[in-house]
């Protein structure tokens, strides 16, 4: 998937990671304890929809534009609140925005992104804000460099590469099994696309295989993966998920399937792949 991320902004994969992220970041501010937040392929924070790369592709307009058009359904409040604060439908905000506007004062976020132009415009829209970091660095590379995250043992870790290197579940895999030691008290996500299912059933087997438990899936598909030159749909794998996320979740993959994947080869679901 060679792209920036400019290009598909506000997509239907977006809104099911975005709307997800939300998720667990509520359940995990339900105690009062701080956390961090290691964002760790963050992009440039947020996106204009009105031009530029995002208005050439339009594939915003089948995600989040299909939702703020939508009857309102109450398992995707939390996350349009958040986005429609931020600017939408003219801006969407990328997960470093998202994560900020639920930030506690006692709360950290540190964002990594690699790419020079982007890791400018990220530093110089979100580097001033309270509680917020910014990273020129790969964000493999931080998981190790980064974590534990100083005196703060609560978190979440979204792993959010572009998946243009052939070898990128491999790295995410590998990536989950440092984290899960280094931060032991952190929740732990990998957002993936689904073009067709033999490169996601090798990456689930590796994380297996790394030794990880209490592992589950989170998926959207617009259709059936069997091609694969297309993106026909995402997943988010989530270890030492909080609790209740599974069941809402669950709610939130219901409205985004019945909003954006009518189709009837459409399906979504949360999935156990290890148990604790």
């Amino acid at each position: 998937m060679n792209y920036r991320h400019a290009f598909h902004a506000g997509n239907f994969a977006d809104c099911m990671k975005h709307a997800l992220l939300v998720a667990l970041l509520q359940a995990l501010q339900r105690k009062p304890g701080g956390l961090c937040v290691l964002d760790t392929h963050s992009g440039i924070g947020g996106y204009d929809l009105t031009s530029g790369p995002a208005e050439r592709t339009g594939e915003w307009r089948s995600g989040i534009g299909a939702l703020l058009d939508a009857p309102p359904d109450a398992a995707l409040t939390p996350y349009l609140q958040i986005v429609r604060n931020f600017g939408a439908p003219a801006r969407y905000p990328g997960s470093p925005e998202i994560v900020a506007s639920l930030l506690r004062p006692q709360d950290r976020l540190i964002a990594c992104e690699l790419h020079p132009e982007d890791a400018a415009t990220l530093r110089r829209t979100m580097g001033r804000r309270s509680g917020v970091a910014i990273h020129e660095r790969d964000g493999f590379g931080a998981i190790r460099a980064l974590l534990p995250p100083g005196d703060l043992r609560r978190g979440l870790v979204l792993i959010d590469p572009p998946f243009e290197r052939p070898d990128d579940f491999t790295r995410a895999a590998q990536a989950l099994a440092t984290a899960a030691k280094r931060f032991p008290g952190g929740v732990l996500a990998v957002w993936y696309p689904i073009k067709h299912r033999a490169p996601v059933r090798a990456f689930l087997a590796e994380v297996e295989a790394a030794g990880l438990r209490d592992v589950i899936t989170a998926e959207l598909l617009l259709r059936e993966p069997v091609d694969p030159t297309r993106l026909n749909g995402a997943g988010l794998l989530v270890v030492r998920p909080p609790y209740g996320f599974a069941e809402t979740a669950t709610a939130i993959l219901d409205a985004l399937s019945r909003l954006l994947a009518p189709d009837a080869d459409a399906c979504s679901g949360v999935s156990r792949i290890v148990d604790e």
